[in-house]
């Protein structure tokens, strides 16, 4: 059984920052492609960046420059560092990993169960 427990989220006013973290524990044989999404009420869930198992890196428009994705292979863990906070970063935010949980097994989708983000104006 494959988990993605995330934590981090809160609440902070414009202009600060925030940390979230997100680690997969289970029955792992490849951690591949990472991500993190967010739904801010009333709209699509939508990619804020993602990340490949060699490091490389894709940001939405609206967060590069101000967020920093990150990960930690050997702890399979996964970071976003939120700075310059606005509050149009209001949402849930859910983390997402392509796992593997063995040779002959397919990679599938995996979510975590989400944290809450509030920035205040």
């Amino acid at each position: 059984q494959v988990q993605l427990v995330e934590s981090g989220g809160g609440l902070v006013q414009a202009g600060g920052s925030l940390g979230l973290s997100c680690t997969a524990s289970g029955s792992i044989f490849s951690l591949n492609n990472m991500g993190w999404y967010r739904q801010a009420p009333g709209k699509q869930r939508e990619l804020v960046a993602d990340i490949t198992s060699g490091g490389s890196t894709n940001y939405a428009d609206s967060v590069r420059g101000r967020f920093t994705i990150s990960r930690d292979n050997a702890k399979k863990t996964m970071y976003l560092q939120m700075n310059s906070l606005k509050s149009e970063d209001t949402a849930i935010y859910y983390c997402h990993a392509d796992i593997k949980s063995g040779w002959a097994f397919p990679t599938l989708d995996y979510w975590g169960q989400g944290t809450q983000v509030t920035v205040s104006s």
